[in-house]
């Protein structure tokens, strides 16, 4: 006892901390994973983060959440270059649309699994929700309930349907690509008109601006697909504020089913993000590959559904 109390008497005065990465040079695993995203603000990143963390404690690991600066020298490539597997077994990626990330960066020697709408080109595991699928449902449901001009708030380019409908990443261009096959699919042509540009800004604000926009040109349109929730919110709050009522004129539709969604004095109709299949099959993935189960790089996609509300009919 008083050899102790004199050890921790030193600890104390010196103000110790253990270094886990030495500590853990010494053992199989760490017990940490890493979670990284482009940004925790928008709700879709923030819940994939609650969720991943809760899952991962479920299976006695922890997380280690980072950010990463989009598109820029810090970004998701130096990474995973500089990934310390002395303090994490392996990483969750969620890669931002704009990230510039070749095949090359991909082939790692540490457990990597991707969630989201980039491509892996078969390289490295694969988590997501079938995008071209579900915005394919999303158009289809504003049509059966009989809107017959769309209109698109979410583009992050000049239109190109050619383009469009070869695409194989970005969550933009799958949606799109979806609701393009299902309007050709019911003979009906998408106007290039009412498809609302908003680059990168995925935000309530960036929806609003690009609605104004459309009803600006007055080109008539009776239904709205946001890309996203928050889109779909600014969309929504536009158009009351131009006394369009909902959804009796326009129908509306988001994707991810963020919490607030359902909270708007016109609760949103929008494609569940299945972040409740998305978070635990990623971190199922990732301790496999930890623990040598698994070994074979594989694409684990998931279908969506409507959360149906009164945003549409």
């Amino acid at each position: 006892d008083e050899t102790r109390a004199k050890v921790e008497s030193v600890i104390k005065d010196l103000d110790y901390r253990v270094n886990v990465a030495a500590r853990n040079l010494n053992r199989d695993h760490t017990g940490f994973i890493t979670l990284a995203v482009p940004s925790l603000i928008p709700p879709y990143l923030a819940e994939l983060a609650n969720r991943t963390i809760e899952a991962a404690r479920q299976r006695d690991y922890s997380v280690y959440v980072t950010t990463y600066a989009e598109g820029s020298a810090k970004g998701a490539r130096d990474l995973l270059k500089k990934f310390n597997s002395t303090v994490s077994d392996g990483m969750i990626l969620s890669m931002s649309e704009v990230e510039n990330i070749s095949p090359d960066d991909l082939k790692v020697d540490f457990p990597l699994v991707i969630v989201g709408a980039r491509t892996t080109w078969g390289i490295v595991d694969h988590v997501t929700p079938d995008d071209v699928s579900a915005a394919a449902m999303a158009a289809g449901y504003l049509y059966d309930r009989g809107s017959t001009r769309l209109a698109v708030i979410g583009a992050r380019d000049v239109y190109d349907e050619d383009a469009l409908l070869n695409a194989v990443e970005g969550n933009a261009q799958l949606r799109l690509r979806g609701i393009i096959e299902e309007c050709r699919r019911r003979g009906v042509t998408l106007d290039s008109r009412l498809v609302g540009n908003v680059e990168q800004e995925w935000t309530i604000g960036a929806g609003a601006h690009a609605t104004q926009e459309l009803i600006d040109k007055g080109v008539p349109f009776d239904g709205v697909i946001g890309l996203n929730d928050q889109l779909a919110i600014g969309a929504l709050t536009v158009m009351r504020a131009n006394g369009i009522e909902i959804p009796r004129q326009v129908q509306v539709i988001g994707f991810d089913n963020i919490e607030e969604s359902q909270y708007l004095q016109i609760p949103l109709t929008t494609m569940d993000s299945r972040l409740e299949w998305t978070a635990p099959t990623a971190v199922e993935r990732i301790l496999g590959r930890i623990r040598g189960e698994i070994a074979k790089p594989e694409l684990l996609m998931t279908d969506c559904d409507v959360i149906v509300r009164d945003s549409t009919r």
